[in-house]
């Protein structure tokens, strides 16, 4: 089980007009981020408030492209609970993406319980209007800061979300 800290907003953010959403254009008040090194491996879980991320100019991301993600929904019921369709197979997606760039796996038990965690801190910003749902973007990515081709020492897990 993870041992997430949570950093929570204080003022939440005005919910956007849920009859006119758009893709990608409203972010919700919070994100997941977790990193891996070499040394230590995944640690430091965290909700925090959704913002900017700070990056060396030399971080290997922007240099060889070392980054996967995956997209996902969350959807409430009629009832009004909110669901996940097979986040599971989304995270072994993933696994298989980052194989192929050589880079860590992140274990499908903590990717689950990643989204999961977030999604119930973001609950309020699941729509129930029809044909919405809560779009959920899980990535990783290359932070090392490096010049050359190589698996990194270091990266980043991270998931946004946006109505």
């Amino acid at each position: 089980m993870l041992e997430i800290r949570y950093e929570l907003v204080k003022e939440k953010k005005a919910k956007p007009d849920w009859d006119n959403l758009g893709f990608g254009k409203h972010f919700t008040d919070h994100m997941f981020t977790m990193d891996w090194t070499k040394d230590k491996g995944w640690h430091n879980a965290q909700i925090v408030p959704y913002g900017p991320i700070e990056m060396n100019p030399a971080c290997m991301v922007l240099h060889y492209a070392q980054e996967t993600f995956e997209g996902m929904k969350a959807y409430r019921t009629a009832e009004g609970k909110i669901q996940l369709f097979r986040p599971e197979m989304n995270a072994k997606r993933m696994i298989t993406s980052n194989e192929r760039l050589c880079m860590p796996e992140f274990p499908v038990d903590m990717f689950v319980e990643a989204v999961n965690a977030l999604v119930k801190v973001e609950e309020e910003w699941v729509p129930s209007e029809p044909e919405t749902s809560l779009y959920i973007r899980p990535f990783m990515f290359a932070t090392e800061s490096a010049l050359g081709v190589h698996m990194a020492t270091a990266y980043k897990f991270m998931v946004i979300c946006c109505p």
